[in-house]
């Protein structure tokens, strides 16, 4: 009867363009089950509870998995918020109230790029404040003391340039290693430490609550494919599900409006702009 409704409902998620139908045959379905609700709470990670038979350990633990689709438009792993907005102070460039309106007025497609250019073209530079949510800060601190400088540096690239997948963002400020680490012996410092912080996102932590370091989705993730195969990226296999993260997931761009960033602002007679960091995976 599962497989059967599953098929179903498979075909009719191919065979609609809509974001948002319903499918009353499996609503009777889930009622007659008592599946109550189509998604988990949005203050947990875990969509799914399973139980584990695990031939290694001979143990049945209960585990809670995270669920992404590739049916439709790709998920996000960090979804935006002013909660993930990242401040840069512009500095050595004094811009006028003219100045600042005929920048922020920019309204190509690429506004933000644009806009940055705009202000690096008179000399100015941006330099990293903090981010606008303290708890989103000691979260990151919390994984890596040195995390909100890593990300401010990948956010400020993808902004600047033409490049918005994690593993070439990573790549790109390796080579430019704008922390100062010691390359010498070709250690991965920002690899390694995007991959931490892509996990920590993957399985608990969220940028507006207070992050423990417990994960709530204990097994992993479930990807339900095109064709409507599932995979599972198990947290046993810890190097797998950290390669898979970092290699299918990229910056994307918000809503500037809601999220209150990409405009240059004033306070205190300093110049600031604030720019948000949004995960998506990639198809």
């Amino acid at each position: 009867m599962f497989k059967e409704k599953a098929i179903f409902l498979l075909e009719k998620i191919k065979e609609t363009k809509s974001r948002t139908f319903s499918v009353p045959e499996i609503e009777a379905f889930m009622q007659s089950i008592n599946c109550l609700s189509l998604k988990a709470s949005s203050t947990v990670k875990t969509d799914i509870t399973i139980v584990v038979h695990d031939q290694r350990t001979n143990q049945q633990p209960t585990l809670g998995f995270s669920i992404k689709s590739q049916l439709g438009s790709p998920s996000t792993l960090l979804n935006a918020g002013k909660t993930t907005n990242f401040i840069y102070k512009i500095v050595g460039v004094n811009l006028t109230e003219n100045d600042i309106e005929q920048i922020n007025s920019i309204d190509t497609r690429s506004k933000i790029m644009d806009r940055i250019n705009s202000v690096l073209q008179a000399k100015g530079k941006f330099e990293f404040i903090k981010t606008e949510r303290q708890i989103f800060s000691n979260n990151l601190i919390l994984i890596d003391s040195k995390l909100p400088e890593i990300l401010s540096q990948i956010v400020y690239e993808f902004y600047s340039s033409d490049k918005s997948s994690v593993v070439d963002l990573v790549e790109e400020i390796t080579t430019k290693n704008p922390l100062d680490f010691d390359v010498s012996n070709e250690h991965q410092f920002y690899e390694y430490k995007i991959k931490r912080f892509l996990t920590d996102i993957a399985l608990g932590m969220m940028p507006s609550k207070v992050w423990t370091g417990q994960y709530d989705a204990t097994g992993g993730y479930l990807i339900v494919k095109e064709n409507g195969d599932v995979l599972c990226y198990h947290i046993y296999n810890r190097n797998e599900f950290e390669d898979y993260l970092i290699n299918n997931t990229k910056l994307d761009t918000a809503s500037s409006s809601r999220h209150e960033f990409g405009k240059i602002y004033k306070e205190n007679g300093q110049l600031y702009l604030n720019l948000n960091l949004q995960i998506r995976f990639t198809k």
